[in-house]
């Protein structure tokens, strides 16, 4: 990739009215495997490889930037930005900020008092090192909270796409939120936007995770990830509603991750092969094949800060 050009992509030629669906790409920019190594390969590495395909296909994504991965890859926040991207926010670090939806060892929630000073801090770094502010903001993991909506709002952020759907089952179509209930339509400014699952499909798991999207693109197929995406449509379309298929996806997953035991020194972690399968070329490929499947069925792609101001000119 010639980093030395300046790509501009934009939201989809054909209209709104034209297309059957939005996508809204979103890639967490965090350390590597999530909260399980302190290193940036990944983003260092895996980065280049996402806006090759994003370059590609002309399309715009938002990068959700943790502060510490911004304060440490400088370079990697203006080379997307110069790309033409968004840049949002994903907290401070990798930190659980909302509402823990299944048990993680030995990784406590932020306490609610905490929430506004490092959301505070993590918005002033991105926005100091990217040299814009961010409007957009994802909760690592998707574990958002009421809280948390709460000092976003104050923060000036407009859009926020932490709801995992897969979860709590509804809303399935972007909203704006109850400052008393986040998980409830309402009337803060901001405007929440769930993270598309298989609505349709029996669940067999007690926190409802096989029905969500990831990482399936690159442990399956963009096939099979097509399916679920095509059975949300459906399932959208037929409550009279428009389709808002919100992707979350990592720069790691796009640059080989070990595949065997982390050593730290005085303990190593072993990751469940499922979470590092596929990562690096594979992924890349099916990111690609993903993209190209998605324009072919219709989807508008757009940036979540692009939808959140479409969303309040149209109410």
């Amino acid at each position: 990739m010639n980093t030395n050009k300046k790509v501009k992509p934009t939201t989809e030629q054909f209209s709104r009215e034209e297309s059957a669906f939005d996508v809204v790409l979103g890639f967490d920019m965090e350390t590597d495997i999530g909260s399980f190594t302190p290193f940036y390969e990944g983003v260092k590495h895996g980065t280049p490889n996402v806006l090759e395909v994003l370059e590609k296909h002309n399309i715009p994504a938002t990068f959700f930037w943790t502060g510490h991965a911004a304060e440490n890859n400088p370079e990697k926040v203006r080379l997307v930005r110069d790309a033409g991207h968004e840049t949002g926010c994903h907290g401070l670090y990798h930190e659980t900020l909302g509402d823990p939806l299944f048990p993680i060892p030995n990784n406590w929630p932020i306490l609610p008092a905490e929430v506004e000073g490092r959301l505070h801090e993590a918005t002033r770094i991105v926005r100091e090192v990217g040299g814009i502010q961010p409007l957009s903001f994802r909760c690592p993991r998707l574990w958002g909270s009421t809280n948390v909506l709460n000092v976003l709002e104050k923060l000036g952020y407009i859009a926020d796409a932490s709801f995992p759907l897969y979860f709590y089952g509804k809303p399935f179509v972007p909203y704006h939120p109850s400052a008393e209930d986040w998980t409830q339509p309402g009337r803060m400014n901001i405007l929440e936007i769930p993270n598309f699952c298989d609505l349709s499909m029996e669940s067999q798991d007690a926190y409802q995770r096989d029905r969500d999207q990831w990482p399936l693109f690159r442990t399956k197929s963009a096939r099979h990830v097509m399916e679920k995406v095509d059975s949300f449509i459906e399932y959208v379309m037929n409550r009279i509603e428009r389709p808002v298929v919100c992707f979350y996806l990592h720069p790691w997953e796009f640059h080989s991750m070990p595949q065997g035991a982390i050593d730290f020194g005085e303990a190593s972690v072993k990751p469940l092969p499922f979470i590092v399968k596929n990562c690096g070329a594979k992924a890349v490929k099916q990111l690609d094949l993903l993209c190209a499947m998605l324009k072919e069925r219709g989807g508008r792609f757009i940036t979540a800060k692009d939808l959140a101001t479409e969303y309040e000119d149209k109410h």
